[in-house]
């Protein structure tokens, strides 16, 4: 097996991309690049009214800002890996092997409707509070751990604890972006791992990091996507412009 940290490496090499940008845009919750393909990553949740590059990045090559991956700016690595995912997620044979996950409720929790059959009574670790994952509270014994979180939430911190003993985890793949994932990947060799959100590159490389389970997202509508992110969706994606699809590696 890989060592976790070397996803980044994996990750430029798919960025090396001559590629052109054509569209750069940071929501309130999700950021959206525009090449050949589109890509996806959640975004920072620090507010900034300075951003030196405003207005610079269309007609950039890929490659180009494919190396702010490494950066410790939130932006410039939440930009990366919308452009990384935009290269990847557009060609990947890996979509071709997934179908939509169904769903008996909100379209956000499709994950977790699919998985409640192997994952009642199993301690359950999911790094983000998932906005209606209280439902699930009396199926599983449910640890969210949160960066910001609620009285129902575990802190950053808790993840040492929790996660070796966790049967399941659930891990966003935002944490590529923000830099836990090494370290989260780490603690939860004990567990099935599942690595999801719309976040996620469709790499079959992931199972070398000990992920088994990628659940990603198809794009199902651009253009209704792009109007979502750009009028402030959350949660509202998975109603216009994506929907969930899982792969067992």
């Amino acid at each position: 097996m890989l060592k976790p940290r070397q996803i980044y490496e994996l990750l430029l090499d798919y960025g090396n991309s001559q590629i052109l940008i054509k569209e750069i845009l940071i929501g309130l919750t999700w950021t959206f690049c525009k090449s050949e393909g589109i890509g996806v990553c959640m975004s920072p949740t620090i507010p900034t009214r300075t951003l030196s590059w405003s207005g610079t990045l269309v007609n950039k090559k890929i490659a180009e800002l494919t190396p702010w991956l490494n950066s410790w700016n939130p932006y410039e690595s939440t930009i990366a890996m919308a452009a990384i995912n935009s290269v990847i997620n557009s060609q990947s044979p890996l979509l071709k092997q997934t179908s939509p996950l169904p769903t008996k409720g909100n379209k956000n929790l499709a994950v977790f409707d699919y998985f409640l059959p192997m994952i009642r009574g199993e301690k359950v670790s999911v790094i983000g509070r998932y906005p209606g994952l209280s439902k699930y509270e009396k199926e599983f014994d449910l640890k969210v751990i949160e960066r910001k979180p609620t009285a129902d939430d575990f802190p950053d911190q808790a993840c040492e604890f929790l996660l070796p003993e966790s049967d399941w985890v659930f891990l966003t793949a935002t944490s590529i972006a923000n830099k836990t994932f090494p370290r989260l990947v780490e603690l939860s060799q004990n567990a099935k791992i599942v690595l999801m959100g719309p976040t996620t590159p469709w790499l079959k490389e992931m199972a070398d990091f000990g992920i088994d389970y990628l659940a990603g997202v198809a794009i199902t509508n651009p253009q209704t996507l792009r109007q979502t992110i750009a009028e402030g969706g959350g949660t509202r994606i998975f109603e216009t412009g994506v929907e969930y699809r899982l792969l067992k590696l």
